[in-house]
């Protein structure tokens, strides 16, 4: 067992090196996943031009859809898949660089 007590692991100050890279990845992905998901709602609900709720976003059409149903349907799971992709790279990355042991892949 460490000797070190819990309490000094702590997210919002992490250590530098690998802890600081994967924080910092982590929360650019949630602010990623977070503004496209809850600021789209929230950009709708802002430029709102009847009480029904109409606005650009529904009466513009993509791909023979409303704007809003494409983008909630459609692009959102697919942002969520690249931000998968851009956050295995990245770790897979700093897991390279931090690595005592050297992957092929490294640059």
């Amino acid at each position: 067992m460490s000797d070190k007590p819990w309490s000094e692991v702590n997210l919002l100050r992490p250590k530098k090196g690998y802890m600081g890279g994967e924080v910092l990845i982590t929360l650019v992905i949630l602010i990623g996943w977070g503004g496209a998901t809850f600021g789209f709602q929230l950009l709708q609900k802002f430029l709102e031009t009847t009480p029904q709720g109409e606005n650009f976003f529904t009466r513009f059409t993509f791909f023979n859809l409303p704007l809003n149903v494409w983008f909630t349907g459609q692009f959102l799971p697919l942002w969520f898949v690249i931000l998968c992709f851009v956050f295995n790279l990245y770790i897979d990355r700093l897991t390279a660089r931090h690595s005592r042991t050297r992957y092929p892949y490294e640059h």
